[in-house]
């Protein structure tokens, strides 16, 4: 069990312009901020297991937590990664469902929970709330589709290098001229997000920094030329 800290108001929450609840008027803001917990929680923990029932969604104020799904074999799936005022839980919650995927913390989080009855109420209570949740709902599904339909048709290769455009583009921070991925992934949650096996991701980031479009600092990645990186998720096989 995580202890609660000070929960900070939701209309002063930093994150809050980066999450859904950024256009909630004041009074509803008040009722979540008086319902919800802010825990923080360290790398490694889980946020939620597949299969379990929700009884609130999660927002996050700080950190970095993977979504993922377990295979029979034990191998991990990665879905996406959740960042500073994204929403977590709710599709499950929504559907009357069981989480349909896990969620891991990456980098050190603070969280809030918030209570079904709170954030139902919300949704039931503003119209434009109601329309960005599904919105954003729709848009997951259509990045789902998209990333069913580049596992089937893209190589390896150019699934690794898209995504090492994608962390940068979140994540990336200036590194020596370079840009810097400032996210520490392991190469088996790398592999998790591409979807292949940990010894390929390796042996195609060597690759990569042998034809001179990263570098590589421990776990950290440099970007030194993504322009490569684009040509090769767009063109090579």
């Amino acid at each position: 069990m995580q202890a609660t800290i000070s929960t900070l108001p939701c209309d002063l929450c930093g994150s809050r312009k980066h999450s859904l609840f950024s256009a909630l008027p004041e009074t509803q803001l008040c009722a979540i901020s008086e319902a919800k917990n802010l825990t923080p929680h360290r790398r490694g923990q889980i946020l939620y297991y597949e299969g379990t029932k929700p009884l609130g969604i999660f927002c996050v104020n700080a950190g970095v937590i993977k979504v993922y799904k377990t295979a029979s074999n034990g191998k991990e799936q990665i879905l996406y990664l959740a960042k500073q005022g994204d929403f977590l839980g709710y599709s499950a919650l929504l559907g009357e469902e069981n989480y349909t995927n896990s969620a891991m913390i990456i980098e050190n989080a603070k969280i809030c929970f918030i209570p079904r009855e709170a954030f139902l109420s919300s949704m039931m209570k503003n119209q434009e709330f109601f329309k960005r949740i599904t919105k954003q709902l729709c848009h997951e599904l259509g990045v789902m589709e998209e990333k069913l339909t580049d596992a089937s048709q893209k190589s390896i290769r150019e699934r690794l290098a898209f995504l090492l455009l994608q962390l940068a583009n979140t994540y990336g921070v200036d590194g020596g001229g370079y840009q810097r991925i400032d996210l520490l992934l392991t190469r088996e949650e790398l592999a998790g997000m591409v979807g292949t096996a940990t010894e390929s991701v390796i042996r195609l980031l060597s690759e990569f920094k042998k034809d001179g479009l990263i570098e590589l600092e421990g776990k950290k990645i440099l970007l030194k030329d993504k322009k490569g990186l684009a040509r090769l998720s767009d063109f090579y096989a």
